[in-house]
């Protein structure tokens, strides 16, 4: 048995999310750790499971108050690093009425995009059952070798690997340079997760999702989820079978979060069976439904890391909706 059930590496930084005005009518934002696959790994912890991430910061405060949430989790960060020369990175985050959010990002190039491989814990890698990576990794130099380099050190070691490919635009040096690259990993990976606008972007407008589906399964993952927002997820999986889960309506507070903590709850459910990837209909969908569970809980609060259920709260949340 491996030590960890997710290794997660990439973009980790200081969410500052709108939280109203003050007397002045100057806008206010609350300070969020945060960073897609940061807030990933905190979601399989916060559930019970067993997690570390690999990323890099300044040297400066946020950096100090990432790794302080981090641990509090129990997230392993010993393979975090330090850059002498970036400062942490930051994302403002605004939310319209309905919790949908717009990013600005402080990240030129930014702390975590200056990891290199020589940075990585290659023995924390060799002991993931999964590594959990995002594409945000791959806009920059030394980040995208990085990401690349731990790719294959966790596949030697017989690990798993989990993608979700995310579009910001400001961060990519426009969709022609982007689309390659996050079509890139898809033979890689072993689970996918993919949003309707990002399937939408790399497949084009007029893909059904159970095209695009499998599309990203015939490159060779062997689960490929499509996030569709308040409407739910379609899967698809290697064996041959697919279908569509809903999620109850719930108060949204902020969406930030949604499909990383998606994810989170998925992996957790996954790692608890031998091989993770073997698996009926009956019993994907069980998983998918935890999955959606925990998203639900993430959106009624504000903020990524802070908003994550954990598993006692996610099984009531089952139970009440009957999900």
């Amino acid at each position: 048995m491996k030590k960890y059930d997710v290794v997660a590496l990439g973009e980790i930084l200081i969410d500052f999310t709108y939280s109203g005005t003050n007397a002045d009518g100057k806008k206010l934002y609350e300070e969020n750790p945060g960073g897609a696959p940061a807030n990933c790994v905190s979601a399989v912890v916060k559930l019970g499971g067993k997690g570390a991430f690999i990323g890099m910061t300044g040297h400066d405060s946020f950096g100090e108050d990432i790794r302080a949430v981090l641990n509090e989790l129990n997230v392993d960060t010993s393979g975090m690093r330090y850059s002498d020369t970036q400062h942490t990175t930051l994302a403002f985050v605004s939310l319209a009425p309905n919790g949908e959010r717009t990013f600005s990002f402080c990240r030129n190039p930014g702390a975590d995009t200056q990891i290199k491989p020589e940075d990585l814990d290659t023995a924390m890698l060799e002991q993931a059952r999964i590594l959990h990576i995002g594409s945000l990794s791959l806009t920059d130099e030394p980040a995208k070798s990085t990401t690349m380099a731990a790719i294959e050190t966790v596949r030697k070691a017989g690990g798993l690997i989990s993608y979700d490919p995310n579009y910001r635009a400001n961060l990519w040096h426009g969709r022609q340079d982007a689309i390659p690259l996050m079509k890139s990993i898809f033979p890689m990976a072993d689970s996918v997760k993919v949003s309707d606008e990002e399937l939408a972007l790399l497949f084009g407008k007029d893909i059904s999702y159970e095209e695009g589906a499998k599309e990203i399964l015939s490159l060779g993952p062997s689960l490929v989820m499509i996030t569709l927002g308040s409407k739910g997820v379609y899967y698809a999986a290697k064996q041959g079978f697919c279908g569509e889960l809903g999620v109850p309506k719930v108060k949204v507070a902020d969406t930030t979060g949604a499909g990383d903590s998606f994810n989170g709850g998925l992996l957790y459910r996954l790692t608890r069976r031998e091989n993770p990837l073997d698996f009926t209909k009956e019993e994907i969908e069980k998983d998918i439904s935890f999955a959606n569970a925990v998203a639900s809980l993430c959106v009624t609060k504000r903020g990524a890391i802070p908003a994550l259920p954990t598993l006692a709260e996610t099984e009531a949340f089952i139970q009440k909706y009957s999900m």
